[in-house]
């Protein structure tokens, strides 16, 4: 086992370095090249093991040997929030096949790549109208408030069925659900207000049936007993959180990293659809805003990157290093926005592979090219070394990116 020279192992996920932001530390980067699998802590004090190499990810997330039940003893779980929602309103993501199967079965349909693809007119005439009110401001303008976040908000509110004035509850308890260090109580509180508030949706279309994806649940799985209005109210939540927060954050750094090469953006810009589609696949792999990791269990003793794991101890899928690992991406460190083959695991893999993909990348497809085209001066309005990056999230994210043009 590899320690820092104090003897304990890393901290994880480790603080990125101020003006280097879209890059894991380099102390994580050296480390997985001297070991592809090590421990390290965290901050409940257990000290599970960190796999940074592409193809032991890839095992870690698909391979039945591995768990992801949160109830299991040495869970690695990234923070005292994890831990109480879990407790609180367990989801379809902590669960294995086949109790997750059956789960995911629900909702593939409303996430299928044609289902998604047929929203592609909607996409491009919400970014449309963002992109007009945007255009309607004076002075630096927010580029997060004005686009990032709202698009990935409308439409999630959209397909759910949940009303798009209530953003600022939504945004509220999105913030408190991705902090790391949000305490228990205020865990507690906002994990039973949205309960509340989407179980009461939920009763509501029993009654008065919508072609919405809450009045699906509710018509389809509530009513028939499949699914208890809570059990539906915690789904709900969850793909609320993660049809929005990931997207919007990506929009955000995303366009922070075109907008610092010339080249980059012009490909994005005027570039086709094949090629956009490319470079997206690119920006997500470079970036990996879900960057504290996959978190599993081992169920039986294995051998993974030369360590001897136990049944029982706590594994982390580092996504972020695979994602640069020189055996699978030649040159990782370098953005190549025409990079193929680019099987990256920014949107995980396996059977828990992000059911909404389709979306986020549909709306990450149709956002930076239409950015870029109406505001072709498009620049930051500060240096980019004064933009704050929070790590302290389970999403990389920046919470203002102020813009010129």
């Amino acid at each position: 086992m590899s320690t820092d020279p104090a003897g304990t192992p890393p901290r994880y996920p480790m603080p990125r370095p101020a003006g280097c932001p879209f890059a894991p530390p380099e102390e994580l980067l050296r480390r997985s090249r001297e070991e592809p699998v090590f421990p390290v802590s965290l901050w409940s004090g257990r000290s599970p093991w960190l796999v940074t190499r592409y193809q032991d990810v890839r095992t870690v997330l698909s391979d039945t040997r591995f768990s992801v039940h949160r109830d299991l003893p040495g869970f690695p779980a990234s923070s005292l929030g994890q831990v109480l929602r879990d407790r609180i309103a367990p989801t379809f993501v902590g669960m294995d096949d086949p109790e997750h199967a059956r789960h995911r079965r629900m909702l593939i349909a409303e996430f299928g790549v044609r289902r998604i693809a047929a929203l592609r007119p909607v996409v491009e005439e919400t970014v449309a109208h963002l992109l007009d009110e945007m255009a309607a401001r004076t002075g630096p303008v927010d580029l997060m408030e004005a686009l990032a976040i709202p698009l990935p908000s409308m439409m999630i509110c959209r397909i759910l069925g949940v009303p798009y004035q209530d953003h600022e509850f939504i945004d509220k308890h999105l913030r408190i659900r991705l902090d790391i260090h949000s305490d228990a109580d205020t865990v507690t509180r906002s994990s039973n207000e949205v309960e509340a508030y989407f179980v009461e949706l939920i009763r509501a279309r029993e009654h008065e049936p919508t072609d919405d994806l809450l009045g699906r649940l509710a018509r389809d799985r509530v009513r028939t007993g499949e699914l208890s209005r809570q059990q539906a109210a915690w789904t709900a939540a969850l793909l609320l959180v993660a049809g929005h927060a990931t997207t919007a954050h990506m929009i955000g750094l995303g366009t922070m990293v075109l907008l610092a090469d010339p080249a980059r953006a012009a490909l994005l810009r005027d570039g086709d659809e094949s090629q956009v589609a490319t470079a997206v696949e690119e920006l997500l792999r470079v970036l990996t805003v879900t960057h504290t990791g996959r978190r599993r269990v081992a169920k039986v003793d294995m051998e993974l990157g030369g360590v001897r794991i136990r049944a029982g101890e706590g594994v982390i899928g580092a996504a972020e290093l695979a994602n640069r690992d020189p055996d699978q991406f030649p040159d990782p460190q370098t953005i190549d926005l025409a990079r193929t083959p680019n099987h990256h695991l920014a949107l995980g893999f396996g059977i828990h592979q992000c059911i909404g993909a389709s979306l986020a990348r549909l709306e990450l497809q149709v956002a930076y090219p239409a950015l870029l085209r109406r505001f072709p001066g498009l620049g930051l309005a500060v240096p980019a070394g004064d933009i704050e990056v929070v790590d302290a999230s389970v999403v990389l994210a920046s919470p203002e990116i102020p813009v010129t043009w």
